[in-house]
């Protein structure tokens, strides 16, 4: 089966079409996208070590704008909470800490969390969301053929 990260980095490069489609109607054509680890939990690790992909599309040398900072900010409070951050700037604005980035773009499926930050907020917010769609049933299709191929493994591990 393939790695965690594997499968990561191939939901990045499924929807990257689209997020290149996508560039023809946004501000910018810079993006940086964090997704979390879904095993990790945020009072079983730091949230560093809990990061498990990170890309970069545009040229990050070139950025003005700390893209990569404010794609972790979003992902750091959506996974702290385990909701888009979205909910926490519009809802629930008193679990805001004085260090929270006040743009959303972040997004939660399930226990998957994206981060993206580059182009306007709500872009940031879609693109999380296709990204953590994809990786998530990208995720099924391996565990789906691997319980094909293998129907009486008792443990994912094993």
């Amino acid at each position: 089966m393939r790695t965690h990260q594997e499968i990561a980095a191939d939901a990045i490069q499924l929807v990257t079409p689209a997020i290149e489609r996508l560039f023809e109607r946004t501000n910018r054509k810079e993006l940086h996208i964090v997704i979390m680890d879904p095993r990790v939990k945020p009072w079983e690790s730091s949230f560093e070590d809990a990061i498990l992909h990170q890309a970069s599309l545009g040229s990050p040398s070139e950025w003005t704008i700390p893209f990569d900072q404010f794609a972790r900010k979003k992902a750091h409070q959506a996974w702290r909470s385990n909701t888009s951050n979205l909910n926490n700037q519009t809802f629930h604005t008193s679990s805001l800490r004085d260090d929270d980035l006040l743009f959303f773009g972040s997004f939660t499926y399930g226990d998957v969390v994206v981060g993206c930050s580059g182009v306007e907020q709500w872009y940031d917010m879609l693109i999380s969301g296709w990204i953590a769609v994809a990786f998530e049933q990208l995720c099924m299709a391996e565990y789906q053929t691997n319980k094909t191929q293998n129907p009486t493994q008792t443990y994912k591990g094993a």
